[in-house]
């Protein structure tokens, strides 16, 4: 989904991230939100790709590998635009060179993952002098506008963003089971195929 402006602060939310008060963001119209995610602050707004992976785990411990998964997806899509993105040891998300084209932050609540990861498609860039991004001094951001040099819109880059969790993740995304205020569901293949495809992997195995 896209958001309209806003900054939200994770648990290890660090008041130094700040750099103006909130009242000043107030006043420009970005809303400011204390969250569950782990993390520090972070902004988003329109031309950024929000996607918020619901997702049951097995075990705790599970949190890492879908961190994983969600990066590759997010690197994949920096790819297919020419863009040589990576993950970095000390901080979940993509990055290009020492800037951040897509943060990822999770929660976890009675074994289910909640809030997810924001690609820079479009994003006005200018926000990092309202706060650290991810309480990050020495890092700075990035989209896929700045690094192709031509205008990635949201719709391009979410329908790319989705092509690659699909095949990352081995899901299909159903719009048409969605209400109207979230943009995609996740289907399992047993869904889309049926229940007879169902019953016909069931007698092979």
């Amino acid at each position: 989904m896209e958001h309209d402006p806003v900054v939200t602060i994770g648990r290890q939310g660090k008041t130094n991230s700040m750099l103006v008060p909130r009242e000043t963001l107030l006043a420009r119209g970005v809303e400011v939100h204390q969250i569950e995610r782990g993390g520090d602050v972070t902004y988003h707004g329109p031309g950024q790709v929000v996607i918020y992976p619901i997702v049951r785990l097995p075990r705790f411990r599970e949190i890492v590998p879908l961190v994983r998964k969600l990066e590759e997806a997010a690197i994949s899509t920096c790819a297919r635009y020419g863009v040589s993105a990576e993950r970095w040891s000390a901080h979940a998300g993509a990055w290009v060179g020492s800037n951040c084209v897509c943060a990822i932050g999770l929660a976890v609540q009675k074994m289910t993952s909640l809030h997810g990861m924001a690609l820079n498609a479009s994003t006005a860039l200018d926000y990092d002098r309202l706060i650290n991004p991810c309480g990050l001094e020495d890092r700075g951001i990035t989209s896929l506008s700045r690094e192709t040099g031509r205008l990635v819109s949201y719709d391009d880059a979410k329908g790319i963003l989705l092509e690659e969790l699909s095949r990352v993740f081995d899901v299909a995304f159903d719009p048409r089971v969605v209400p109207s205020e979230v943009d995609i569901s996740v289907v399992t293949p047993s869904e889309v195929e049926g229940p007879r495809a169902t019953e016909d992997r069931r007698k092979a195995s």
